[in-house]
């Protein structure tokens, strides 16, 4: 008897303890990550601030709520078979709201939950003005995620901002309470310095993500020297949204000053391909089969 293929959360772990600087894209809906799973890609980061961006037209400065990124991770789940983080902000409130998030992630088709240690309301890691709760408080709220698991696969990412607030150091000696307190993941946000992202794998005992922020604070560095530090995930969040950004701005602003666009244009997917990238021809012979 053949045994079980492994499943999402299992290939995730799997693939954050090789350390081999796996690429991945955010997707801020079920196509964007259709896109990326259709790319070659091993897992999907569900961006917050992409969701935020693409679905309310806001800045990521807290204004998803739980639900809604429970309802975009359960339609994201029923489109892709790969394994998805699932950005949960600060975990919506104290250690009792982390407790129900992760709860409710979980059951939404989440296979890692990150939580970061930022004052409510947050905002972008990225932005200025940032503050972040105590130590104390955050290693709470990490344990209470730890403890909400009902599938021991489930993976947590705690995620720091103390670097902009408190300096490099202090955000390193937080990311080490995190680990000891049940993350499988640590991500020290904003890093501004090449130096500090080098030297990070080495100080910390758990498998890392390193956050490329394409305009962002961080200097970028390839895939394949964060590979080489030892880093278990490069992120690139946003790197879907900003491009279909600049693909929406150049098509359409090549119908206003054209009056017309074609498939030939370059601008455009061929109507045939967004056909085929959302599964019609799949639907089109279950049609045939019911019908």
């Amino acid at each position: 008897m053949s045994a079980n293929p492994p499943s999402p959360r299992q290939q995730l772990r799997a693939l954050i303890q090789a350390r081999r600087g796996a690429l991945v894209p955010g997707a801020f809906n079920a196509l964007s990550a259709k896109v990326v799973e259709d790319l070659g890609f091993e897992a999907i980061y569900v961006t917050g601030a992409g969701v935020t961006n693409m679905w309310l037209g806001l800045p990521d400065q807290g204004f998803m709520g739980l639900h809604e990124i429970a309802e975009h991770t359960a339609r994201i789940r029923d489109a892709v078979a790969l394994p998805l983080i699932v950005d949960a902000d600060t975990g919506f409130g104290n250690a009792l709201n982390v407790y129900h998030s992760v709860r409710t992630l979980e059951r939404a088709g989440a296979d890692c939950i990150q939580l970061e240690d930022q004052l409510a309301p947050k905002r972008c890691g990225h932005f200025s003005g940032k503050q972040v709760i105590s130590t104390e408080e955050a290693v709470g709220k990490i344990k209470a995620a730890a403890d909400a698991r009902r599938d021991a696969d489930l993976l947590i990412m705690a995620r720091t901002d103390a670097a902009a607030v408190h300096g490099f150091e202090a955000a390193v000696e937080r990311a080490q309470r995190f680990a000891e307190a049940g993350a499988d993941l640590l991500f020290v946000e904003a890093v501004t310095s090449a130096e500090h992202i080098r030297a990070l794998p080495g100080l910390l005992p758990v498998p890392q993500l390193m956050n490329m922020v394409i305009g962002g604070k961080t200097p970028i560095v390839g895939a394949d020297e964060l590979a080489a530090l030892g880093y278990g995930i490069v992120l690139y969040a946003n790197a879907a949204l900003q491009g279909a950004l600049t693909g929406m701005q150049n098509a359409l602003g090549a119908l206003r000053r054209d009056k017309q666009l074609l498939e030939s244009s370059g601008l455009v997917a061929p109507f045939a391909e967004r056909q085929r990238l959302v599964g019609k021809p799949a639907w089109d012979a279950l049609e045939q089969r019911y019908g």
